[in-house]
């Protein structure tokens, strides 16, 4: 038997979109970077981007459990002595790019290196309900029904 390897001209992409409303984000995270790895098709290839396009919107009403919106801090560093700055999950959320909580958290789930920046060109973010891709006919994904455990309660 050979083992079967998917090859660039073969690869099928389609679109999906996910209401985020009430979802708790690191179930709705991992779901999402599977389906940009490709990982939920039978022809999974590991170096190729056979993934699907992902189209979330309401990212803004994204749900996570416990204090984690006050209590998870992150971190980073301007290159300055005495630059270290700090933001919650909450102040991110509240800010100007409420989308990047969701983008951020599919970004630290996929793959670090060239393959995973290019599967992640396949999400597209939105805060509110609406998105450009009409054109791309994309099919309506209820996450929330696949688990009792993935929405809010």
């Amino acid at each position: 038997m050979k083992t079967f390897s998917l090859k660039q001209s073969e690869i099928d992409k389609k679109w999906i979109v996910i209401d985020a409303t009430d979802l708790i984000l690191g179930r709705v995270a991992s779901y999402i970077a599977n389906v940009l790895r490709g990982k939920n098709k039978a022809n999974f290839t590991p170096h190729l981007d056979c993934g699907d396009n992902v189209i979330v919107i309401n990212a803004d009403k994204v749900h996570m459990t416990g204090n984690k919106w006050t209590d998870k801090v992150f971190y980073w560093h301007t290159g300055y002595p005495g630059g270290i700055k700090s933001r919650t999950l909450a102040q991110i959320k509240d800010g100007r790019f409420p989308e990047r909580v969701v983008q951020k958290a599919v970004q630290r789930m996929l793959p670090k290196g060239p393959l995973g920046r290019a599967q992640l060109k396949n999400l597209h973010v939105y805060a509110g309900p609406d998105h450009p891709h009409q054109a791309q006919k994309p099919e309506v994904v209820e996450f929330a029904k696949h688990n009792a455990k993935n929405q809010k309660r």
